[in-house]
């Protein structure tokens, strides 16, 4: 499929099943959308040998392209990650349809009754890199939420997402929906995500999930909407009032977990007053555990501490690296973030209520925690079973995608034979 014309029929092909696909699904029953989500987990349990062996094939092919130990980490499946995907396509099924549900209800004095009730997007396309298990949280998310999804996985996991993939299908039949609901472009050609991104006709948001380039390439050029997930440039501010072993454990969980996902903590603000009564605790431990600590001003005075240039800054390095800088007080670290994150998580550790309640009420990121990690920010931590993404922006959808977030609403309005005056 290497003409570009070729390409170019595929994808409207593929745009007009989900369409068609879209407007069965709206009035879909819960019990089909469970069957098919509960079929489709059973199914991928049952072929986890074949999923991991093409997956292998695929960490081959990404090793050989040089991509970062980050991202090679994302794209790994085993056994446990698949029992991951399992469990979260059961815990979509077991969630509240919440198509139909009525947000509002209400009478006016004209005798009529409006209900504000949620209704599907129609057709989501999901482009993204690397995490194969992108597959079947956005196809479950979509399904749930009576959406019709295009997906389009990374190069690096081609053969995972295309079995995945097969299984979400496989639940469908097993259902009575259309195969449609959940497609997969069968090609790596990257003219296939230019075609997606002006298939207005055919697509109603586009979510993107990955790196800044391709996060980038997507608000650049897509005339379809898009529900934007940026980098996650996560701080975690230690307060001068922190519990010093709750901090040292909440950073080195924030760093350390895992290093490859957007929830991971790339930058430490180190209260001034803390470090002044605690020296370098967090910045030995990070040390201890292997991380590069890149320190500004004083830090680098701390033995095994790297000069942080003013690139580090408002970086995200998905890996055991992270910067480090000192601050006089919340409105600092504040300051700092504002100008440098990118909206998608930060942690504040104290125990001031009253600095924790500041720092909640200033700052406008997506996620916002008190003494918790960063690697929270996540939708299955957030209950719902999985997420398409976290919306950095401020439209619709923001932090975790669930279901609920991939839904619209529409009015309905009845009235006893009313007439407008």
């Amino acid at each position: 499929m290497k003409d570009t014309n070729d390409i170019a029929a595929t994808m409207r092909g593929i745009g007009e099943a989900a369409r068609a696909a879209a407007a069965e699904l709206a009035f879909a029953s819960q019990e089909r959308k469970y069957a098919a989500l509960v079929g489709a987990a059973e199914t991928l349990w049952a072929r986890r040998e074949a999923i991991i062996d093409a997956n292998c094939e695929d960490m081959a092919y990404a090793e050989e392209k040089g991509i970062s130990a980050a991202m090679l980490d994302r794209l790994m499946l085993d056994e446990r990650r698949v029992q991951a995907m399992v469990d979260g396509l059961r815990a979509v099924a077991e969630q509240k349809d919440p198509v139909g549900d009525v947000m509002a209800d209400w009478d006016m004095p004209s005798g009529l009754n409006i209900r504000r009730v949620r209704t599907p997007l129609g057709v989501v396309g999901v482009i993204y890199e690397s995490r194969p298990n992108v597959t079947a949280d956005a196809g479950a998310l979509c399904l749930k939420s009576g959406n019709a999804v295009i997906l389009r996985g990374g190069s690096e996991s081609f053969n995972s997402a295309r079995l995945i993939h097969e299984c979400l299908v496989e639940g469908l039949r097993q259902a009575g929906l259309p195969d449609a609901a959940i497609q997969l472009v069968p090609t790596r050609d990257r003219a296939a995500v230019s075609e997606m991104l002006g298939m207005v006709e055919y697509i109603d948001v586009i979510v993107p999930r990955g790196g800044k380039g391709l996060v980038g390439l997507v608000q650049r050029e897509a005339r379809v909407p898009v529900f934007a997930h940026l980098e996650g440039i996560c701080h975690t501010y230690v307060g001068a009032t922190a519990d010093p072993a709750m901090a040292v454990e909440i950073v080195l969980n924030a760093k350390t977990r895992r290093t490859g996902i957007c929830g991971s903590m790339e930058c430490l603000l180190l209260d001034w007053r803390f470090y002044t009564q605690h020296g370098p605790l967090i910045i030995d431990a990070l040390l201890k555990a292997g991380v590069e600590v890149r320190g500004a001003g004083d830090l680098q005075k701390i033995p095994g501490v790297t000069p942080a240039s003013p690139e580090d800054f408002g970086k995200e390095f998905l890996d055991m690296i992270c910067a480090a800088k000192l601050v006089d007080g919340v409105d600092e670290a504040i300051d700092h973030i504002r100008a440098y994150g990118s909206q998608h998580t930060e942690a504040i550790i104290t125990e001031d209520q009253a600095a924790a309640d500041y720092f909640f009420q200033r700052l406008d990121s997506a996620i916002l925690m008190h003494n918790a990690s960063t690697q929270f920010a996540d939708g299955g931590e957030f209950g719902m079973g999985a997420e398409i993404g976290i919306a950095t922006g401020k439209m619709h959808a923001r932090g975790p995608v669930g279901a609920e977030q991939l839904t619209s609403f529409k009015y309905l309005v009845e009235g006893k034979g009313a007439v407008r005056g």
